[in-house]
């Protein structure tokens, strides 16, 4: 009898257990990657990063810190994520805006040029989205209308000014209305429209796609119709159409245009025709690739190469579109010069460069092949 009610306890305490670690271990469902630091998800709304800290990007308190493993920053309610150069932000469920690190060109849009290394609440309410690129972020708000801060030298913000030293620590609007999705790059903005146009402003070295060499400071339409998703890097711009075809522009000296050659152009080209869902670009120099998904989950990479970030197992650079993974993979990012991607069962893998812990494995080795940073539902630092 005793053994009986000795089994019966244990049983208990075992389903207690699973019960405590079913509570609190959660997959990951987002990922951001910035030049050298990571943010990530969890499905119960929690925020977390790892890798350089210098700026406060990691906005976990301190300066100039580095971490190798995942670090909690928010516990719950977080909804969306953008990593930049050197900052991030966040949005909450309420609608609310969060911004933490560098500050120096008023990309945090607090209204000083100081960086803060513990998120701060930026816009109370109705943001919906968010994109953060190098020195200058952008947002939408749920009347469709673009804001925009921080770095304006070549225009970026599409306010209409652009030069050295031209830049503003709060948000202002830009579009009015009807916009539904934004990206961020080194010097320049994409922004989509509800009627499927594509729209470009900043610098131009072939990336806004307009056919010129010419930098605008306000936004200029560069596809009419049937643009679903853009992307947009240090130089090089990518977009999808409703036909889940791939189409690309700007700079190409390390293939990362994927046409099959190091050729620039300052037009859209298509590269994939079809079966194409989610697209990734690298915003910093040093990382000058690209990543993609197709229908069947699988992964692909071209460009520059030199630290692994393409995950092909080897540093060469790849001007044409190659398989890194062949499924299950359901979101992508890019860094400077390392990759993120989330499988379907909530898993989060990376390669590349971590020389500042950002793919966070606990340890400051770069890869050039994927590997599994948390396994679903596993939680952090060695807890069940």
């Amino acid at each position: 009898m005793q053994s009986r009610r000795n089994l019966i306890q244990i049983s208990l305490l075992w389903v207690s257990m699973l019960q405590a670690v079913t509570s609190t271990a959660q997959p990951v469902t987002k990922i951001a990657a910035g030049a050298e630091h990571s943010l990530f998800l969890k499905s119960d709304g929690s925020l977390w990063a790892m890798g350089w800290n210098f700026y406060g990007a990691l906005g976990d308190g301190t300066f100039f810190n580095q971490t190798d493993r995942p670090e909690q920053i928010v516990a719950s309610n977080v909804i969306a994520i953008a990593a930049g150069s050197w900052h991030s932000l966040f949005l909450k469920k309420d609608g609310s805006l969060w911004a933490m690190g560098q500050g120096y060109y008023g990309q945090l849009g607090g209204g000083t040029y100081d960086p803060t290394n513990k998120p701060e609440q930026i816009v109370a309410v109705n943001v919906t989205a968010i994109a953060a690129g190098d020195g200058f972020s952008l947002f939408l708000k749920r009347d469709g209308s673009l804001w925009a801060m921080g770095d304006n030298e070549f225009g970026q913000l599409g306010d209409g000014f652009s030069g050295f030293n031209i830049q503003t620590n709060q948000p202002e609007q830009i579009v009015a209305s009807n916009v539904t999705a934004i990206a961020a790059g080194d010097a320049q903005s994409l922004i989509l429209k509800s009627d499927g146009s594509l729209w470009a402003m900043g610098r131009n070295l072939g990336q806004l796609g307009d056919g010129t060499y010419n930098n605008t400071n306000q936004p200029e339409q560069i596809v009419a119709s049937n643009v679903t998703a853009i992307a947009t890097g240090w130089v090089h711009s990518l977009f999808l159409k409703n036909d889940g075809s791939l189409w690309a522009m700007g700079w190409n000296d390390d293939g990362q245009l994927g046409d099959g050659t190091y050729n620039t152009t300052n037009r859209p080209e298509q590269i994939v025709a079809s079966n194409v869902t989610a697209i990734a670009v690298s915003a910093e120099a040093q990382g000058k690739h690209s990543l993609f998904i197709k229908s069947d989950g699988s992964l692909w990479a071209m460009g520059y190469n030199q630290f692994g970030q393409l995950g092909d197992g080897t540093t060469n650079n790849v001007n044409i579109p190659e398989k890194i993974v062949a499924s299950n993979v359901t979101a992508i990012a890019a860094g400077a010069a390392h990759s993120l991607f989330l499988k379907n069962d909530g898993s989060l893998w990376g390669m590349g460069t971590n020389i500042y812990g950002q793919l966070g494995d606990g340890t400051y080795n770069s890869t050039n092949r994927p590997e599994q940073i948390l396994a679903a539902y596993n939680q952090i630092s060695g807890q069940p």
